[in-house]
């Protein structure tokens, strides 16, 4: 019993003292006026454990009850001052095969700070679905990437859909901070000379693309499942979680619905690692081995040489395995 109870108090000790720390809800005295009180009354109970001082552990379960009060009265919303590029959400309308998408984001990019805002309405028949495609966007470490799908028509047209954190202005993102409900979680439909070019041309980011091979009807429903979830979002805001809601986690529950029974892999937290799960499931094909794909799937360069009025979409798939010319 004792030993239950010291990892009790150590682990969510731990928690606590890192969600006053990272959970932006709280800011400058206050924080640190409550960060510094946790740590004054978990170092009392753990004493209490030492030493067998009961007022020291009492005095941690009145705090850890007050502490998961304020945590769950935290809840997200969609009225917040956001930055411009999540201002407004993606949501769709289904009718028949045609789909309507309201809030596509098309933004033209000069700088991180310098940029024309569209928000445009399009319309896409999915009988006319022809490709799926993962960009990964690498920014330093190779085992993280910010994963996109892009569908393509038959008429040249690529819609990408990106699951982001809905950042408010004044937010620096953090991955320890994304575990403490700092940030909604939003699905953003944009064009990919916005949502591709801004990553690798403007952030400097490294950029890759894999055609992934799946039946058009599995296509067309994680399609719509996107759009399921963007208006889901719209009706209910979600917190965005590194863990357990972001970009990768919520493409293998959608794409799990349609294709059941998908394993779950580390590579799923891992995103930068998709390349060699997506292999192993054979649903990469074109080339031999992962590394033919990593390189001859890096648009990063040819990105930053198509000039104004090239097809962006076009030029980035060049050479990339499993695309016909």
């Amino acid at each position: 019993m004792m030993v239950l109870l010291a990892a009790v108090v150590v682990l969510f000790g731990a928690w606590g003292g890192l969600a006053l720390a990272y959970c932006t809800a709280l800011a400058g005295r206050v924080r640190a006026v409550s960060l510094t009180a946790w740590l004054l009354v978990w170092a009392a109970a753990l004493a209490g454990l030492a030493t067998g001082w009961h007022a020291g552990l009492a005095l941690f379960g009145v705090a850890a009850i007050v502490l998961l009060a304020w945590w769950m009265s935290l809840r997200p919303s969609n009225e917040r001052a956001w930055i411009p590029e999540v201002a407004r959400q993606t949501h769709g309308e289904v009718e028949g095969d045609r789909v309507t998408l309201y809030n596509v984001r098309n933004f033209t990019w000069r700088s991180p700070s310098d940029f024309d805002e569209r928000w445009e309405t399009r319309t896409y028949e999915l009988s006319r679905m022809r490709s799926l495609d993962l960009a990964l966007s690498y920014w330093g470490r190779p085992a993280i990437a910010h994963a996109m799908l892009s569908f393509g028509f038959d008429d040249g047209r690529y819609i990408v859909f990106s699951v982001e954190i809905r950042r408010k202005q004044g937010d620096q993102f953090s991955e320890i901070g994304g575990f403490f409900r700092n940030y909604e979680l939003s699905v953003i439909a944009a064009d990919e000379e916005d949502c591709l070019r801004v990553r690798t041309n403007v952030r400097g980011e490294d950029g890759h693309l894999f055609r992934i091979h799946m039946p058009r009807e599995a296509m067309r429903s994680l399609f719509l499942a996107y759009v399921e979830t963007a208006n889901d979002l719209v009706r209910r805001p979600r917190f965005y979680n590194t863990l357990t809601a972001n970009c990768t986690t919520l493409v293998f529950q959608m794409a799990q619905r349609i294709v059941p029974g998908l394993p779950l892999d580390y590579r799923l937290i891992f995103s930068g690692y998709l390349p060699e799960y997506l292999f192993e499931l054979g649903a990469l094909r074109g080339a031999d081995d992962v590394t033919a794909y990593r390189s001859a799937g890096r648009y990063t360069d040819r990105a930053r040489r198509t000039a104004e009025g090239e097809s962006f979409s076009r030029n980035i798939r060049l050479g990339v395995p499993g695309v016909e010319p």
